[in-house]
């Protein structure tokens, strides 16, 4: 069975207590497959007994801080745990997608200048984020849906993606963040057993009036915004009355799918 494991739940605020910026990663087959990656996010997930050598793709919707903050040092501490247990990640290789791929050359230059230059003993295989399916293996399938959260770059190029997750026979999509909750329509299509949404731009009972009319399951309420971290009461009141099941998410969770 499939598992999801929330490491950051919050949006790009100002440090709060007991919450770090949005990752999480999905569990299955013995593997991770990891989305987003906010601070702190791989340090998170060491503690709570994640193995991170076991981490096969990585994930990143957009090059905001509060998605990518904590990216380097996922791939440092993968690095330093092969130096101190002799192991490997999967097929001594990460793949890493990515919408703007600036921004990963940036967080390598800077691990390049850390100890040993960042010589790892596994592959960084980066690719840059674009519509459609990006990765399949054995258990999971993922498709990436362009939004409106970013404007296009100088080339034309989408810089902002949602992310449908396939394993087991469940669809999960990943909102990333997005404009308008409009944005999903095509992430959506046909349905999905969990919706990961984020709150940071958008209203909790907005998302629950537009949830209500689509073929979705359950919905997760992620990169919470101030509606959520300043009225949480409030917010999981508005949360119990919606029409499908409906989880306010929390740091250090993990939920069988």
């Amino acid at each position: 069975m499939a598992k999801i494991h929330f490491f950051g739940t919050c949006s790009g605020t100002e440090p709060i207590k007991d919450m770090h910026h949005t990752s999480f990663a999905i569990e299955i087959g013995g593997f991770y497959y990891w989305f987003d990656a906010g601070e702190n996010s791989s340090r998170t997930a060491h503690l709570m007994g994640i193995d991170l050598l076991k981490v096969k793709s990585v994930f990143i919707s957009h090059a905001h801080m509060d998605h990518i903050g904590g990216l380097g040092n996922l791939f440092w501490n993968i690095r330093k745990l092969t130096t101190v247990s002799d192991r490997l990640p999967p097929d001594k290789k990460i793949n890493l997608f990515i919408p703007d791929l600036d921004s990963w050359d940036g967080i390598y230059k800077m691990l390049k200048c850390t100890e040993g230059s960042f010589k790892c003993k596994f592959e960084i295989d980066v690719n840059k984020t674009v519509n459609g399916v990006i990765y399949e293996d054995e258990n999971i399938k993922v498709t990436a849906f362009c939004n409106n959260h970013l404007p296009l770059n100088e080339k034309g190029e989408h810089m902002s993606y949602s992310y449908k997750i396939e394993t087991e026979g469940k669809t999960v999509v990943f909102s990333g963040d997005v404009k308008s909750i409009d944005d999903l329509s095509l992430a959506i299509d046909g349905g999905c057993d969990y919706l990961l949404m984020e709150t940071g731009h958008h209203k909790v009972k907005d998302i629950c009036d537009f949830v209500e009319k689509k073929d979705i399951e359950n919905l997760f309420f992620i990169h919470h915004g101030r509606e959520i971290i300043l009225q949480r009461e409030n917010a999981e009141k508005i949360a119990e009355n919606c029409k499908k099941k409906a989880i306010i998410t929390v740091d250090r969770m993990s939920v069988e799918i």
